[in-house]
């Protein structure tokens, strides 16, 4: 017989309070994002002020700063890093374990949504309307099928609302399959070449192989013809849902400069369209002085000075993890992409002394601007080709790709080498990689076989896919 008794169990959790979620969220948040959430932190919290406004501000006024005894507090008490005047041992233990959301731009399904508003339609036709969106996948197609959304009397209606989805811009989405979509694409436009919808859908597979005369055989059309279809089929886009994909950005703005300067990388933190934060001295004398509404001044001026401290952590925290960067990836700023070495999470982590989580959430929709271009700091990030991390190969996945790219250049496109042939001339420079890793690698930079290079059709959709 079994008997239930109490017994005590020692165990230890995170509690998540809304201060360390809000630190969490700042973490993650690009620097236009970033400006946008301080904006809105101004307008809820009025014990926040705007010491001095960089966006504004010309470079020949100068801000008088306090002396003395009052450098610490103004320091302390606003958003300008250039004091360190606060150490939470504890708290940083926390953040170590944070876990939080990334913010994300329009997606497909928000943008289609807002369409549908616009449009001068019944109640219940913004309803299936809009069950047929929230149907769609990234790529724009239907999940399940459409016709199980409504009762059978109202197909009619469900088939109407299909057609105006589908001329929504993306063009082409509330479809089946990619070809489907082609078909929608290449009906809506005027251009298309006779024909061009028979070619979508019974012939596609034979283009994509070169095989331009055998599929003027079969849909009795000149090898002419066929290749005008192809060009303009070229022109479309068989996954429209990717154009609205969560993980890119509609435009990038830095967040990080690395540049050389007397012999020294120097690294530094775009804050000029930041505001310096700080506490209205209103709430810091009622705070003082107590009486009749202190207890809102004091609430008000600790979730500032929250706010603020979050913001420090997220820019200090983000030089910390850049300045990581340079130093393991030292020969790509010197010399370039190619230079690029495996490089883990992990490692990063362990050099600044965070969670791997923590890397992860400062590093992911934020840019850096260095000599040879801007990159996402998630770029600095590569397996070796061994796929053992830092510890394998000497070159990363993506150096690799930077130098597939380089001979394919020196060879003239490389009109005319195989994958075996680019995967030997690899090994000549010792990256020992196998003919179909090349090819997968070659596929990512949406570079065609040797056959396509070489002058005869390529995949129609090369790259969508």
């Amino acid at each position: 017989m079994q008997v239930q008794k109490p017994a005590l169990v020692q165990e230890q959790k995170l509690k998540m309070n809304p201060q360390l979620y809000q630190s969490i969220q700042l973490m993650a948040l690009p620097v236009q994002e970033l400006k946008f959430r301080i904006q809105q932190e101004l307008e809820n919290n009025p014990a926040l002020q705007v010491v001095e406004d960089r966006s504004s501000v010309s470079l020949e006024e100068v801000t008088d700063v306090p002396a003395d005894r009052d450098i610490y507090e103004y320091f302390e008490n606003t958003s300008d890093s250039g004091y360190q005047g606060y150490d939470d041992e504890a708290g940083e233990a926390k953040r170590r374990f944070m876990e939080g959301a990334l913010s994300r731009p329009e997606s497909l399904e928000e943008h289609l949504l807002w369409q549908l508003r616009l449009q001068p339609i019944s109640e219940r036709d913004f309803e299936v309307g809009e069950l047929l969106i929230r149907n769609l996948d990234a790529n724009g197609f239907h999940l399940e099928a459409p016709q199980s959304l409504v009762r059978a009397e109202e197909e009619e209606r469900l088939h109407r609302l299909m057609e105006m989805i589908r001329t929504f811009e993306p063009v082409g989405t509330c479809v089946r399959d990619y070809k489907e979509s082609l078909i929608v694409q290449s009906r809506l436009s005027h251009g298309a070449p006779e024909g061009t919808e028979e070619i979508i859908a019974y012939h596609l597979e034979k283009l994509e192989r070169g095989k331009t005369a055998e599929t003027a055989r079969a849909a009795g059309m000149t090898e002419e013809q066929v290749r005008e279809c192809l060009s303009f089929i070229r022109t479309l886009t068989p996954f429209p849902g990717r154009l609205f994909s969560s993980d890119q950005p509609t435009y990038v703005v830095p967040d990080l400069l690395v540049t050389m300067r007397e012999g020294q990388f120097v690294i530094i933190l775009n804050d000029e369209e930041m505001p310096v934060l700080g506490i209205d001295p209103f709430f810091e004398r009622v705070e003082k002085e107590g009486g009749d509404g202190s207890r809102f001044a004091r609430s008000s001026s600790r979730e500032a000075r929250w706010f603020i401290r979050s913001v420090q952590q997220r820019n200090q925290t983000l030089l910390k993890v850049a300045r990581a960067i340079v130093e393991f990836q030292r020969d790509f700023f010197l010399r370039g992409p190619k230079h690029l070495i495996p490089l883990t999470l992990k490692d990063i982590a362990n050099e600044i002394g965070v969670h791997e989580a923590t890397v992860s959430r400062i590093t992911t929709g934020k840019y850096m601007q260095t000599e040879w271009g801007i990159f996402e700091l998630k770029h600095f990030f590569s397996n070796s080709i061994s796929g053992a991390g830092s510890n394998g190969s000497r070159f990363s996945k993506e150096g690799v790709k930077e130098i597939l790219k380089e001979i394919l250049a020196e060879e003239g496109d490389g009109r005319h080498l195989s994958d075996q042939k680019l995967s030997d001339l690899l090994k000549k420079r010792g990256i020992n990689i196998a003919r179909r890793t090349v090819a997968k690698y070659r596929q990512e930079l949406d570079v065609g076989s040797s056959y396509d290079r070489g002058g005869s059709t390529p995949c129609c959709v090369r790259g969508q896919g």
